[in-house]
């Protein structure tokens, strides 16, 4: 085993004092299969492969919007791939809905297909696919949520318009960056605005090889510095929203890496601590703490000891480590992954989204999988802040769940009010539906009860349609929707002759991302 990626999921469990022996596909006691169903608002659909959104009873679905429709008069399109998204009340019938847009389907979007040579006109198409969508969604006189599409809120943010950095000094020539893109999970600040994160940017302009100048363009499979040669380095970060006025700007101070999320909460003084993950086997944890009350502009970077429960400090001032390295602080954060390596950050097991305990305050952390370490179900970190100060120095860690019996690769979470924590998986669609994952069928959506008796017990609420992942947690203000992408549904067709999916549609249509409403007697009795 590597020393990159030394702290399996097995060595936390003996790390906790728990079992070594514990087998990889094992839960802990409080997750025996099956769970307690009493007194549960509805009873839990079994594992599919059905190219559908599959509901327990009590819960039903309605398309909200889908891959390539009109959002407003300008011709704007909905991005492909949609993913978080974030509610924002205007009253108690309108709002505001943001939706990230993680990557271009080249089938779907440009008609790219293997064997082909990229044209610039495809990557244009795939540029403009990106990003997010502000949409104004009201309800209408049956309490379903609808798109206004004369509203003056609907715009598109995607990887062709400029967008400044707030950072110290220019970055690779240039004060401000081309677009956004890999934009996978986020958050939202205090004040209102979206956190937007950058993941799997590499895939488009490459990454710098750390210390040189070259450019490492293996991995950008997309094609798109044939035609646009952006620096790598403009890209991998966190990027704010004002969803009333569509304004954006990339944060550097959160640090650049493969950001799953930007978890927002205040400290004990009034500041503002974001957490993030680094969505890659053997990569870190971080949080960001504000210098200001209203503002993510400045502050200091932590990274995390696990191992240690210790948050520790990737100020260039304070780490002689780190100046023996780098040029600058602005340095260390462009570098932040090779920064953390420096300071002896925990190598995790896929950091994903992150979420904050409504009652208890505790931060849960989706670890999806890590199967360089034979890790291939993941589980769900619990860490409780020393004194439960979100601005401490030090923490204490436990498995909350385990993957590989009940539910596998968590990736998605998001609390309702009475603190039930509710779970999205993400199983490749290369891998899904075969040895080790085969029971799980396709991906889904649990409920998981975080108190009282049945709690760590998982429950299947909904199953995806084939290829497909759940992702974009997010409720309406009276809790009574939830709001979910239905992401690639049948991105594993390799033609439009040979089509996987369907969804939503039916037939012979071909497949499209889509965002669904959740609602029904199920959710309010569980939300209630």
């Amino acid at each position: 085993m590597s020393k990159e990626n030394k702290f399996s999921r097995r060595d936390f469990v003996t790390f906790l004092g728990g079992t070594a022996s514990l087998a990889l596909t094992g839960t802990l006691s409080s997750c025996s299969s099956g769970g307690d169903l009493k007194n549960l608002p509805f009873t839990p659909i079994s594992f599919t492969d059905a190219d559908d959104l599959v509901l327990a009873r009590g819960f039903e679905y309605k398309v909200l919007i889908s891959f390539d429709d009109p959002i407003n008069n300008l011709g704007d399109r909905f991005g492909s791939n949609n993913d978080f998204t974030a509610f924002f009340p205007l009253s108690r019938n309108e709002a505001i809905l943001w939706v990230n847009h993680e990557y271009p389907d080249p089938l779907f979007v440009s008609g790219f297909k293997k064997g082909m040579i990229k044209t610039k006109e495809m990557v244009d198409k795939e540029r403009k696919a990106v990003g997010g969508s502000l949409l104004h969604i009201q309800k209408n006189p049956k309490g379903q949520w609808v798109h206004n599409k004369n509203s003056k809120y609907n715009r598109r943010i995607d990887a062709t318009q400029r967008i400044p950095f707030i950072a110290s000094r220019k970055i690779e020539g240039r004060d401000y960056a081309i677009g956004t893109m890999a934009n996978c999970a986020g958050g939202v600040t205090p004040w209102k605005t979206v956190l937007t994160c950058e993941e799997n940017y590499h895939d488009y302009y490459g990454e710098r090889v750390f210390g040189t100048r070259k450019v490492d363009s293996e991995r950008a499979w997309f094609g798109w510095k044939k035609f646009y040669d952006n620096p790598p380095e403009h890209y991998g970060w966190v990027v704010e929203v004002n969803p009333l006025s569509g304004e954006a700007k990339k944060l550097t101070g959160l640090g650049r890496f493969a950001h799953e999320c930007a978890t927002c909460v205040r400290t004990k003084s009034g500041h503002v601590a974001v957490y993030s993950g680094d969505d890659k086997e053997g990569e870190f944890l971080y949080k960001f703490l504000s210098k200001n009350k209203d503002s993510l502009h400045e502050g200091e970077l932590f990274v995390a000891d696990v191992e240690n429960g210790k948050w520790i400090s990737l100020d260039i001032d304070k780490q002689p480590k780190l100046k023996r390295k780098f040029k600058d602080q602005l340095d260390v954060l462009i570098h932040a992954r090779e920064a953390g390596r420096v300071v002896g950050a925990t190598p995790l097991d896929r950091p994903e989204d992150i979420e904050v305990h409504p009652k208890t305050g505790d931060v849960y952390v989706a670890l999806t999988n890590n199967k360089s370490v034979g890790n291939y179900f993941g589980s769900i970190l619990r860490i409780r802040e020393d004194g439960g100060d979100h601005g401490g120095g030090s923490f204490k860690a436990s498995d909350f769940i385990i993957g590989g019996d009940q539910l596998s690769c968590p990736d998605n979470l998001i609390f309702d009010l009475q603190g039930n924590l509710w779970v999205t998986t993400d199983m490749s669609g290369s891998a899904m539906n075969k040895p080790p994952y085969t029971r799980f069928k396709n991906n889904g959506l649990f409920f998981i009860p975080t108190s009282g008796a049945r709690a760590g017990q998982a429950f299947q609420v909904a199953s995806a349609p084939k290829d497909a992942e759940l992702t974009g947690l997010s409720f309406s203000a009276d809790y009574k929707t939830l709001f979910l992408s239905v992401q690639h549904p049948g991105e594993k067709s390799k033609s439009l002759e040979s089509l996987r999916s369907h969804w939503p549609d039916g037939g012979k249509a071909v497949p499209k991302s889509s965002v669904v409403q959740i609602s029904g007697s199920a959710l309010n009795e569980i939300v209630s």
